[in-house]
């Protein structure tokens, strides 16, 4: 495979444009591979997809936590409350007695999930209680005590007859985060490429810059040749005036030139993610890879690599889920309760907070622990269609997204196909305009010469000057195309076949 490069002229000119359009500063000078590191570090689309990426991270990471043990605590101190109570009376009308409450005490759980799904608690409870009672009925007598409570219980719930749901969501989880990454990875390969489409843009207004350079350097010898052989008697003054038209001409094209440049540098910059106002010039070693390509090691490539697959892919299985779901709309539910329970007052009636919580731990042994198990089973006997018509909806949604999947794999491997031929298309294309700019360069060295002679007319020159410019500005455009073009299959099939590797390796991005 050889590599091609452009004349040693075009070199020298590139060198002369960044120092020229310095402007009196420094400019930062940018290859190539400097500015799709920057872009994917600090462009927008790259930071937005990493948050995305990020988010889904911690969401996963939120539902693994879920089967970890957790320990909460809460403390009221105070919680303090006044109020008028109506007490009914068998024998008359109410009254409305006045009751104050102050409490302070605290609340410690630990709860243990189960990997089945159901959950042990084990909860400390401890409060004191200081209550008044004012009694109207008796001549609004007031009525104290201060109490102190203290239990200690252990609780047990356990779903049967239906799915994990803890494990569900962990998945779903899972699948969700894979596809943030994929979509991750995915738009880092877009970014890539959307700055090769910019970087070669910018290429581009560079070189036509160089291009009308050179063009305008031409004319200017053209018009000086024209006005030596006018002097001497040699061309009429008709010819030394379309010279001059035509150097005008060409002087107005390159201040065109440089204006396109300028705004393709800010289009550029916005790209990869610098300030607008850091002035900005790009090289690159202006050569190209002519490599083969295997369209059945493309198309196997892109099936096995391609992660707009894999994320369809997820996409079903999260459907999957989606249909337990809307099953279990009108399943057979059963649910295992379980608690013991002891519990300590005191009995004191006063004292201080020590003393009460220890008459109520003494409490313990003498009441009786609270206990109790329950089983339950719960099915929906009749709901007018709902949870039919909710799991035909998600079925029909699981079969869409299956012919989804089918479709997108004809369309890659349609993609690959056509994106190989265009490779080998626009290689033989810039072959050919390669050989053209160099015959035509060529023809252009003869006819000035053939111009100080006599031979031809400053008209005559003037379309050849015309027809080396063009010929420059097709190589430049088959050149630039056929860059995008590796581009895009790099994109469609994630494979690097000039150095036969994976772009889906761990160290691709960070090289």
């Amino acid at each position: 495979m050889k590599a091609k490069h452009f004349p040693v002229k075009v070199s020298i000119l590139l060198s002369t444009l960044i120092y020229t359009l310095g402007l009196g500063q420094e400019a930062r000078v940018l290859t190539y591979e400097e500015a799709i590191n920057i872009a994917l570090n600090k462009s927008y689309t790259a930071k937005s997809f990493e948050e995305a990426k990020i988010s889904m991270e911690f969401m996963f990471k939120y539902y693994k936590a879920m089967f970890k043990p957790r320990m909460d605590f809460s403390l009221f101190a105070p919680a303090w409350n006044e109020n008028v109570i109506e007490v009914q009376r068998p024998d008359g009308l109410p009254v409305y007695n006045s009751f104050g409450s102050m409490q302070f005490g605290s609340n410690l759980s630990f709860t243990y999930i189960l990997p089945t799904g159901g959950d042990f608690s084990l909860i400390a409870n401890m409060y004191r209680n200081d209550q008044t009672t004012t009694l109207p009925m008796q001549d609004y007598l007031n009525l104290e005590t201060q109490k102190a409570h203290s239990s200690l219980s252990l609780h047990f719930r356990q779903p049967i007859f239906t799915r994990n749901t803890l494990s569900e969501n962990l998945k779903e989880a899972e699948y969700q985060y894979e596809q943030s990454s994929s979509r991750f990875t995915r738009a880092q390969m877009d970014i890539i490429f959307n700055v090769t489409q910019r970087f070669y843009a910018l290429y581009s207004a560079t070189r036509q810059v160089e291009i009308a350079r050179e063009k305008l350097k031409n004319s200017e010898e053209s018009y000086r040749i024209a006005k030596l052989k006018l002097e001497t008697g040699r061309i009429p003054e008709g010819e030394v005036l379309i010279s001059e038209v035509d150097m005008a001409n060409n002087r107005a094209d390159l201040l065109e030139g440089e204006g396109n440049l300028e705004r393709e540098k800010d289009s550029f910059k916005q790209t990869i993610g610098l300030d607008l106002i850091e002035d900005i010039q790009i090289i690159t070693d202006l050569q190209y890879d002519s490599f083969e390509i295997n369209p059945d090691k493309a198309q196997e490539e892109a099936i096995k690599n391609r992660l707009e697959l894999k994320e369809s892919e997820y996409d079903i299985e999260l459907q999957k889920i989606e249909l337990d779901r809307a099953k279990r709309v009108r399943e057979l539910r059963g649910d295992i309760t379980a608690y013991y329970d002891i519990t300590g007052v005191s009995t004191l009636g006063e004292g201080s907070t020590r003393a009460l919580f220890e008459s109520s731990f003494d409490n313990f042994v003498d009441r009786p622990a609270n206990r109790g198990i329950t089983f339950t089973l719960s099915y929906p006997i009749f709901d007018w269609g709902r949870g039919s018509s909710r799991v035909q909806e998600y079925q029909a949604r699981m079969r869409n997204g299956e012919l989804r999947f089918e479709n997108l794999q004809v369309t890659v491997m349609r993609e690959v196909r056509d994106v190989v031929r265009r490779v080998n298309e626009t290689n033989r294309r810039l072959e050919i305009q390669e050989r053209n700019q160099e015959v035509n360069q060529r023809s252009y060295e003869i006819s000035r010469l053939r111009f100080e002679n006599g031979d031809i007319t400053s008209q005559d020159l003037s379309r050849e000057q015309e027809r080396l410019a063009d010929t420059q500005i097709a190589y430049l455009r088959a050149f630039i195309e056929y860059q995008m073009q590796i581009a895009d299959l790099k994109r469609k099939t994630l494979w690097d076949f000039k150095n036969n590797r994976s772009y889906l390796k761990d160290d691709y991005f960070q090289e």
